[in-house]
């Protein structure tokens, strides 16, 4: 069986979903899957960041931040692993150091 998907999932987001193995706990298709939706939303989320850096909170952690507690909620519909990745790789667009997060609990 080939496996003909182009994307490249990097090593950080392989991370979220591997055991203490370095197994995937998911199928590929659905990591892949979940890859796309969280790099699409780390995407969409730089416009509103550079908006709150200029406009309401000029603390580059502290935007992060704001934005991994509203990710980290069940409603958001990411992990919170997820969420935490969206808010690295968010930084990493932006050009800002990441914000220290602490890790979930139970992962």
């Amino acid at each position: 069986m080939s496996d003909d998907n182009q994307i490249y999932i990097p090593p950080s987001f392989f991370a979220v979903y591997s055991d203490a193995r370095q197994r995937l706990r998911e199928p590929i298709d659905v990591v892949r899957a979940r890859y796309e939706i969280c790099e699409d939303l780390a995407g969409h989320l730089v416009g509103h960041a550079q908006i709150q850096h200029h406009t309401e909170v000029p603390v580059e952690s502290e935007i992060l931040r704001r934005i991994h507690a509203g990710l980290a909620t069940p409603e958001s519909g990411v992990s919170p692993a997820e969420a935490g990745w969206i808010v690295q790789r968010l930084a990493e667009l932006l050009g800002w150091e990441g914000p220290e997060i602490a890790e979930p609990a139970g992962d």
